[in-house]
């Protein structure tokens, strides 16, 4: 089972993927895939909502990528930028 606070966007965090939302720039995503392997992508982020008490990244590109495997966004670090 996931930890919850892992799995959610803090609210600082939200606010910075919010801000990429709404500016459609290009932004790389550094992230690991279910299989467990580090990728990275330039994409726009297209949306975020929540399921199920998860927050997910909706890639331009129409990944998908749940809150908890995101690592960077635009070399930043999201554990801290977390609190």
């Amino acid at each position: 089972m996931t930890n919850p606070s892992s799995a959610t966007a803090s609210y600082s965090v939200q606010g910075m993927l919010r801000e990429y939302l709404s500016s459609g720039r290009l932004t790389e995503v550094v992230y690991r895939d279910s299989a467990g392997q580090i990728c990275l992508v330039h994409d726009v982020i297209r949306e975020l909502f929540s399921r199920a008490g998860q927050d997910f990244l909706l890639l331009g590109r129409g990944t998908m990528l749940p809150f908890d495997h995101v690592i960077t966004i635009d070399g930043q670090l999201l554990s801290d930028r977390a609190g």
